[in-house]
């Protein structure tokens, strides 16, 4: 157990952070003096007295640098662990609700999913939403890298947490020599862009209190909203301009935006292969299914489909899960394209979900690959991206990352079968889960949300949502026999 120490501690400090982050959604209800004022001084108290009695009691009886292994563990289990301190302030206020559908939003929240359990939002206090919303932005980026950042502690082997939070296939590039610089830069610019998100919702005629909400589930491609109507209570273009904007943003890679900064330069936005092909499919994909709502008479216009189409392709696509219209009662090719490219639309470092756009362009150029070799035995056809040669262990990692993946969706979707639910409904679950997606279709589509499941069928979606928030690998590791071997 001595060994695990530090983990604990840091554990511990991560939770103190988090306790300092209610007092956002209580500094809402003290303005607006609503009734679950009391439920976040108590929530503070709790998680603030556990993580003070991680810290302090594991941080002076063990002090090494983390190792990789300690890495995943930690990330793992804060993933796991804050969810269930997150739902302290819903379900104090929200009495009738369980635990089980408290930890479901709460997880939800964090991992950015968007799936949420609870209907009537019109009516809850403010600052019950503001919390909903506030834990999507947190997740966005990382509460981890948020910790790498700002608690000393995580200064010494800080890489190790870092590397097991950042989503994509290659995690050895470094921005800075210090990882706690990069944390810091990247939350810096995560902060930048989303208070010019936040200034552009009030400018286009948001309430303050609704403009920050939906600005933390825009930049965190969340997709929770104060509105059981979601994007559709406002009916606005403008509205619906920013926020598809906003999560094209959100969707490409972070650290290029660090870089353009560092370098005052844009052009290596231009020049990142990757980024170019998220928009580039962001653009054909809107267009198609604005032509083809238009041609099956679903609007009558061309400019009102390509007015839905921009806002619930880019929404889905980018695993945000805000909605305008119920699109589920589109002719089915639309709403089953946009969760197909949910699963691999947006960039590694971005803070969407699903395999990633990095490792679709791989996948493509391996099968490229094999099929000049089919033809050419003797060819030197090296895997290449943007230019630069692709190391062998890269691509070895995406495959079998793609072999979890498929994996662990139709083990997923069989449990939820199983249970009871009807396919569409299981499978677009599953979808929609482990690519953090929020919304699918059937009984958990737009119009309707993730109320009616059992039991059993939402700690199956809870598990899913935290694996595709984690990528799977780093969760899968801690069951393997060599992970707990010294």
């Amino acid at each position: 157990m001595k060994h695990y120490l530090p983990v604990l501690a840091m554990l511990g400090g991560t939770l103190m952070l988090f306790a300092l982050t209610m007092t956002v959604p209580l500094g809402f209800s003290w303005v607006g003096q609503d009734a679950a004022m009391p439920a976040y001084g108590s929530a503070i108290a709790i998680t603030m007295a556990c993580g003070a009695l991680l810290f302090f009691g594991c941080r002076g009886r063990a002090r090494r640098e983390l190792q990789p292994r300690d890495g995943f563990l930690l990330v793992t289990l804060v993933w796991a662990v804050l969810p269930a301190f997150g739902t302290l302030p819903l379900m104090f206020h929200l009495t009738d609700l369980s635990f089980t559908d408290a930890y479901f939003e709460a997880v939800s929240g964090l991992t950015t999913t968007g799936a949420t359990v609870l209907t009537g939002l019109d009516a809850m206090p403010v600052s019950i939403n503001v919390w909903r919303c506030f834990m999507v932005l947190l997740g966005g980026m990382g509460i981890l890298v948020l910790a790498v950042a700002i608690l000393p502690l995580l200064g010494v082997g800080g890489s190790q947490v870092f590397k097991a939070e950042t989503p994509g296939p290659m995690k050895d590039e470094k921005l800075t020599p210090r990882i706690a610089e990069t944390a810091r830069g990247l939350w810096g610019v995560y902060f930048a862009i989303s208070l010019l998100c936040f200034l552009a919702y009030g400018a286009a005629g948001m309430g303050w209190a609704d403009a920050f909400m939906h600005m933390c589930s825009t930049m965190g491609l969340g997709g929770f909203s104060s509105y059981d109507a979601s994007m559709g209570h406002f009916n606005s273009p403008a509205i619906e301009a920013v926020g598809v904007f906003f999560m094209l943003l959100a969707g490409i890679n972070f650290a290029l935006y660090f870089v353009a900064w560092r370098r005052r330069s844009l052009r290596g936005l231009w020049r990142n292969a990757e980024a170019r092909c998220f928009l580039a499919l962001m653009v054909v994909s809107v267009l198609g299914v604005a032509m083809f709502l238009t041609a099956h008479g679903v609007y009558a216009t061309f400019t009102e489909s390509l007015r839905h189409a921009a806002f619930n392709v880019v929404s889905v696509a980018t695993t945000t899960g805000l909605a305008s219209v119920d699109y589920a009662q589109w002719p089915a090719f639309a709403p089953v394209l946009m969760l197909f490219l949910s699963c691999f639309a947006t960039c590694a470092g971005s803070t969407g979900g699903g395999i990633k756009m990095v490792r679709a362009l791989l996948l493509l150029q391996q099968a490229k690959r094999e099929l000049t070799r089919i033809v050419h035995p003797r060819a030197v056809a090296p895997v290449t991206l943007g230019g630069a040669v692709v190391d062998s262990r890269v691509m070895q990692s995406v495959l079998a990352f793609m072999l979890v993946y498929g994996a662990v969706m139709v083990g997923a979707t069989l449990l939820l079968l199983a249970s009871g639910l009807d396919m569409v409904t299981a499978f677009t679950a599953v979808v929609a889960c482990i690519n953090n997606t929020g919304p699918g279709l059937g009984e958990v589509g737009p119009a309707a949300n993730f109320q009616g499941l059992s039991d059993f069928q939402t700690w199956v979606c809870s598990i899913t949502m935290l694996l595709g928030r984690l990528e799977l690998f780093a969760v899968l590791v801690l069951f393997t026999p060599a992970f707990w071997r010294r």
